[in-house]
């Protein structure tokens, strides 16, 4: 069996702030903007590396997923991003702003802090330690 998850949805506010945001602030990679309607596009973006999974950046379009815009976990740490370099990482989050909930703390499995995106999801950001 092979099986593997493509993407992972996160409601955004607005596609181009958001594109913005990770490419620009996240160094993710622009893959695919798409228009489905004049309301809808299909956007994904990735972080450079190996892996095999993307964000599909969806625009909210009712109230319901406009409340969940930030809030995708209610308030835990939403998604887990792995870097080769902490240091360069965590440096680029500070260099632009990106709000930092906790600290770096070295732990037995690596190197972690959490941080906010745009919206206020929290995230990991990791560097394990190889075996």
């Amino acid at each position: 069996m092979n099986q593997r998850i493509a993407h992972i949805s996160i409601v955004v506010n607005d596609y181009d702030e958001a594109i913005d945001f990770y490419t620009k602030k996240l160094n993710f990679r622009l893959l695919e903007d798409t228009v489905l309607n004049e309301d809808k596009r299909w956007v994904l973006v990735a972080p450079f590396g190996e892996g095999h999974c993307s964000l599909l950046l969806a625009k909210a379009s009712n109230e319901e997923q406009k409340s969940r815009v930030g809030n995708q976990t209610g308030g835990r740490v939403f998604l887990f991003l792995y870097t080769d370099n902490f240091e360069r990482d965590y440096q680029n989050l500070i260099n632009h702003k990106i709000s930092i909930v906790r600290e770096p703390v070295k732990e037995a499995w690596g190197t972690v802090a959490v941080f906010k995106d745009l919206y206020g999801n929290q995230w990991d950001l990791i560097e394990p330690i190889c075996a």
